[in-house]
């Protein structure tokens, strides 16, 4: 097995929403009618928030079924390195395509679920955020530099960061019903 390359942020780069934008005409002339939904996700979706050069799609599907379909078609526009998620029930591919400037993770998650939520509402509280947005970029940069290129633990070692925003966030929202 090659080893994997090593994790590396780098700067925000101004010109990920332009190439998002550009790539999501493409992903919506492809699978358009097959989809719920279209979002940029991920640290390239933040301004300011530095990240591994891979913008991150995620697109709204209504069933596995509907995914297979979307991800046959998704391989005549140069996307590959397909791998399903297997026992996922809301998260059932994701695909790469290389671009010039970056790497695209176009994900197919089932719509509506609590996987599409959590992805759309973390990356709002970022951009909302400068402060929680900071402490995530420099909480990134720290595990890039002690995972190496072990990017399965990079990813885990994020869990609890995420998990307790979206925590303290969802407090927030029950207090603010409740009167608290």
């Amino acid at each position: 097995m090659a080893p994997s390359r090593p994790v590396v942020i780098v700067e925000y780069d101004a010109r990920w929403p332009e190439i998002y934008d550009e790539e999501r005409r493409v992903v919506l002339e492809t699978i358009g009618e097959r989809i719920t939904g279209i979002e940029h996700i991920g640290s390239t979706s933040v301004p300011g928030l530095g990240a591994k050069n891979i913008v991150d799609m995620m697109a709204g599907v209504e069933s596995r079924e509907v995914a297979d379909e979307c991800q046959r078609l998704l391989l005549g526009v140069s996307y590959d390195d397909v791998t399903p998620q297997p026992g996922e029930v809301d998260w059932f591919y994701c695909i790469g395509k290389r671009h010039p400037i970056v790497y695209f993770h176009l994900h197919l998650v089932l719509y509506p679920s609590d996987r599409w939520d959590r992805q759309v509402l973390f990356r709002d509280i970022l951009r909302a955020n400068p402060e929680i947005a900071e402490n995530y970029d420099a909480l990134k940069r720290r595990l890039a530099e002690e995972m190496g290129r072990d990017r399965v633990a990079y990813t885990e070692a994020k869990t609890g960061f995420i998990e307790s925003v979206l925590d303290a966030h969802s407090s927030r929202e029950s207090s603010k019903i409740t009167g608290l």
